[in-house]
C-alpha cells in the first residue's frame, strides 16, 4: 500500500499558535508531520520569516483555506502569497448553503474562481463538513455541488470524520471522487452516540481502507485536522501520526 506524506490543519492547535506561533509551528515538525495548511502569518512576522520558519523545519507548504462561507477573496493575492512561501498549489473553501437555488448560485461562483485559480497554477478545492449531506429534491448537496462543478476547475479536500457525521461511509463515498481528491482531511470518531472527534486510530473508522481509496482515486497528501480533543491538541496529532505509523500508512 502507497505510503502518503502526512500535513497538519494547525486549526487543530489554534489557541497555541495564538500565544506562540513559532513554537507551535517547531512542535508539529517535532512530531514527524512533513506539510502544513498555513496562511498569512499574524502580526509581527513577515511571509520572509514564515518561510524561513517552516524551511528551517523542513515543513512543505500544502496549500491554504481562503475563508469560510465567503467567495469574497482576492484571487491573485492568494496566488501570490502560495507563489512567495513556496506553498503547494491548493487552495481550499468551506460554504454554507440556504437552498439548492443558492447551492447552485455559489456552484456557478466557484467554477469561475476555480478558472482564476487555475491560470495562476493553484487548484481550487471544496472542504466539507456535514451540513452538506442534507438533501434537496432527494439528492445531497455535496452531490449536487460535485456534479454542478467542474473537477477541471474545482477539486476536493473531503473530510472522514465529517463524511461519517454526515451518514455517509467515507470509504464507500471516497470511491466516487478518482481523480478529484488531491487532498483528504483525516480525524476519526469516537464510538456512542455523541460521535465526538477521535484521534486517528482511536475511534471508529477503518483507516487502512480508507487510504487504500484515498491510493486508489489519486490523493496525494492526508491531512491530519482534529476540530475538538479530549487531551491536549499536541498531544492528539502525535497520537494520530504514531497510529499512522503503526499501520504502515505515511512517509515517517
Amino acid at each position: 500500500m502507497k505510503k502518503f506524506p502526512v500535513g497538519v490543519q494547525p486549526y487543530t492547535i489554534r489557541d497555541a499558535m495564538a500565544k506562540n506561533y513559532v513554537g507551535a509551528i517547531e512542535r508539529i515538525a517535532e512530531i514527524g508531520y512533513k506539510g502544513i495548511e498555513l496562511g498569512l502569518p499574524p502580526e509581527g512576522i513577515t511571509i520572509t520569516q514564515q518561510k524561513a520558519l517552516v524551511d528551517r523545519l523542513g515543513l512543505q507548504v500544502v496549500g491554504c483555506h481562503a475563508g469560510f462561507n465567503t467567495l469574497e477573496f482576492d484571487v491573485e493575492s492568494i496566488a501570490d502569497y502560495l507563489e512567495e512561501i513556496n506553498g503547494g498549489k491548493y487552495v481550499a473553501i468551506s460554504m454554507l448553503f440556504d437552498s439548492k437555488e443558492d447551492l447552485l448560485e455559489k456552484a456557478k461562483k466557484m467554477n469561475a474562481i476555480g478558472e482564476q485559480f487555475r491560470k495562476r497554477g493553484v487548484t481550487f478545492l471544496y472542504h466539507n463538513h456535514d451540513w452538506e449531506f442534507v438533501k434537496y429534491d432527494g439528492e445531497y448537496a455535496l452531490d449536487i455541488l460535485l456534479r454542478e462543478t467542474d473537477p477541471e476547475l474545482v477539486q476536493t479536500e473531503l473530510d472522514t470524520y465529517w463524511i461519517k457525521k454526515g451518514g455517509e461511509d467515507p470509504v464507500a463515498y471516497l470511491s466516487k471522487l478518482k481523480g478529484r481528491a488531491p487532498l483528504l482531511h483525516i480525524k476519526d470518531v469516537e464510538a456512542g452516540e455523541e460521535q465526538f472527534f477521535a484521534e486517528v486510530g482511536e475511534g471508529i473508522l477503518d483507516f487502512k481502507a480508507i487510504a487504500k481509496t484515498a491510493e486508489d482515486i489519486g490523493t496525494e497528501w492526508l491531512i491530519v485536522e482534529q476540530d475538538q480533543s479530549r487531551r491536549d491538541p499536541f498531544e492528539s496529532l502525535k497520537i494520530s501520526y504514531d497510529n499512522l505509523v503503526k499501520l504502515g500508512l505515511i512517509e515517517s
